[in-house]
Order: C-alpha cells, then structure tokens, then sequence
C-alpha cells in the first residue's frame, strides 16, 4: 500500500471507465485508450494501453524508457517485433488471443495487426508509461546532424522525411500514398506473371449459362510521455 495516496479522501479513485481515455485515434478500428495514474490515482506501479488494429496497421516503432512492457492478445493476431541490443536482431514473436510477448523496458518495438479485429492489451509497470516514437526522432533530429552523422545528402534527406508526422502512434496514415518499391513491383509483377499462365479450369461441352467471366468477381465499389 503506497503511503503517498490519502484513502479516505472522497477524490480517492478506485473505478475508471478506459473507454473515455482515447489517447490516439486514426479512425473508427485503429485506437489507443490509455490508464495511467492521471486517470485512476490510486494507481502505483501499473498502467495501460488499451489497442485496437485492423489487418496491416502498425503501433509504430518506439521504446519506454521508463517501463517494461507485457503485450496481451485479446482477440485477432499480431506480430510484436523487437529489437534485442545485445544480439542486435530484430526478433518476431506472433501472438495470438491467450497469448503474451514481453518487452523489457527501453528496447525498440512495434506491432503489427495481421488479422482485422485485433485487441491487444499493453501492461506497464510504470504509473505512466512515457514513451519515444520512432516518427519523433526522426522528424526532431536535426536533418544537418543525421547528414553529417550517417554521411547522407542533407536535401535528400529531408524530401524522404518530409511526409512523417511527428507522434503518428500508428501507421500508415489514413492518406498515404506511398511510391512502392522496386521489390515489391517486382513481386506484384511475379504475382500477375503466376496468374496469367496459370491453367484455365477445363469447361464442359454445352454451353455456358453463366453470362460473366470466370470466375466471377463482385464488384466491391509533451513528448517523452504520452501526455
């Protein structure tokens, strides 16, 4: 029991409703609800993120540098990656729900959704759990110190980095438009290339009395802390 907190006091908080706590919202499935001691004062050394994803988004790369973090599954599925700095290996731990994966305090991590649905539950064991985003660090460092610091073109560097918004939380934005790569035109390409000399299904005799092609597709029209 914390000697800090006057129980008998009628401000004394025992309850909190995390649905009313929205730290970050991208749009009506990709959300973050947060509890910590400024929500629930007699909290200690505990605190949580309540994180909703769909398929493909992304609880951008970031670390705690005040606490651990023990990333729950609810329901969908997730891939939680972190960086180990003593193997320096990105390691992949997929999670699913009943599922946990561990983050020791001030390692670099992210989470990625891979299914639609996901409810991942983050546990801390800080009061609040302060946090530094990869989208802040690259945005807030000076452009000449990284051009200088990595030997890069201070003006190239500045139009890649143009488009990240500091504290993006999660990603991608709604309006990216990003440019792909050379390799993944090259996999689309392999992909349409499968696909085009892939077998027709053998069709019967008589005549077709389905008037559309095969098969038939429906048209389907302060920073360090997270306060």
């Amino acid at each position: 029991m914390s000697s800090n907190i006057d129980y008998t006091s009628p401000s004394t908080q025992f309850t909190f409703d995390v649905n009313d706590s929205t730290l970050f919202k991208k749009d009506q499935q990709n959300y973050i609800n947060i509890l910590g001691v400024e929500q629930l004062n007699t909290l200690e050394n505990t605190s949580l993120l309540d994180i909703f994803l769909s398929k493909d988004n992304v609880v951008e790369p970031h670390y705690h540098q005040n606490a651990a973090e023990l990333v729950y599954c609810i329901s969908g599925a997730a891939n939680v990656s972190i960086l180990n700095p003593f193997t320096k290996k990105i390691e992949n731990y997929p999670i699913k729900p009943g599922q946990v994966a561990n983050v020791p305090q001030g390692w670099w991590h992210y989470e990625v959704a891979t299914e639609d649905d996901t409810h991942l539950l983050a546990i801390f064991d800080a009061p609040t759990p302060e946090v530094i985003l990869g989208s802040d660090i690259l945005t807030f460092t000076p452009a000449n110190i990284m051009a200088h610091t990595y030997c890069l073109d201070e003006k190239q560097w500045k139009k890649t980095i143009a488009p990240i918004v500091p504290s993006t939380y999660i990603g991608p934005p709604k309006n990216c438009n990003r440019v792909k790569s050379a390799s993944e035109k090259q996999k689309e390409s392999d992909c349409k290339c499968k696909h085009k000399h892939k077998p027709k299904p053998k069709q019967p005799n008589y005549m077709n009395p389905y008037p559309y092609h095969y098969p038939y597709v429906y048209p389907y029209g302060s920073y360090g802390s997270y306060y």
